[in-house]
């Protein structure tokens, strides 16, 4: 983690994913100081039926034990050929394939690849796509503050890139950085990602909300 002020507020990162927590490090950096999750909290079974519910159960079963405010977000990706295949159940995706008990990122990938080629979908208008993150801070008081961010899209017709996780080599954003702009998350710096990416606008609404 990175050191914070002391007199920035304080929130409880309820994410154990080291992906996630660098990201959020990164779009909380100056606004807030993010404390770690306590090692020794059971992972939270994300049983809701939408993102709002996921973030919520998250962040607000680190609330009641830590008695301090906590944060959590849930992404989903919705791709317009396969309609409600993915959304909530985005990072289990292919939980039904074995390989994704060992390499769930590179399965899921391999699994939307191969569902988006069995449709027949090659074109940029058949394969696009939309990330949605919803970030939640829940309070000991009770109080909570909901924001969201979204980033249309498409998804490549192969893997693209070294850089990011889940699915970022195959995600395209529309528009990219520049006009004519290509390149998927993964071929993109953290900072060109941050400023066009959903999480990164999700947590820009955040910061200003903290900052009110």
């Amino acid at each position: 983690m990175i050191d914070r002020p002391l007199n920035l507020p304080t929130l409880v990162c309820a994410s154990a994913n080291p992906d996630k927590v660098y990201e959020i490090e990164q779009l909380l950096h100056g606004i807030a100081r993010l404390l770690p999750r306590p090692a020794d909290i059971a992972d939270v079974e994300e049983n809701a039926d939408t993102l709002v519910g996921n973030a919520r159960l998250k962040a607000q079963a680190i609330c009641d034990v830590t008695a301090q405010a906590a944060v959590a977000d849930d992404t989903g990706l919705f791709v317009d050929a396969l309609p409600g295949e993915l959304g909530v159940r985005t990072a289990r995706y292919a939980a039904d394939w074995p390989e994704h008990a060992t390499s769930p990122y590179a399965t899921n990938r391999m699994k939307l690849l191969q569902a988006l080629d069995n449709r027949g979908c090659a074109s940029i208008e058949q394969r696009s796509a939309y990330f949605l993150t919803v970030v939640i801070v829940c309070y000991p008081d009770g109080s909570e503050v909901i924001v969201e961010g979204r980033c249309d899209g498409y998804i490549a017709l192969s893997e693209r890139g070294a850089r990011g996780f889940g699915f970022d080599p195959l995600f395209v954003p529309a528009p990219g950085m520049f006009v004519g702009d290509q390149r998927t998350f993964s071929e993109m710096s953290d900072e060109e990602k941050n400023e066009l990416s959903h999480r990164g606008k999700a947590f820009r609404l955040l910061a200003r909300a903290l900052q009110a």
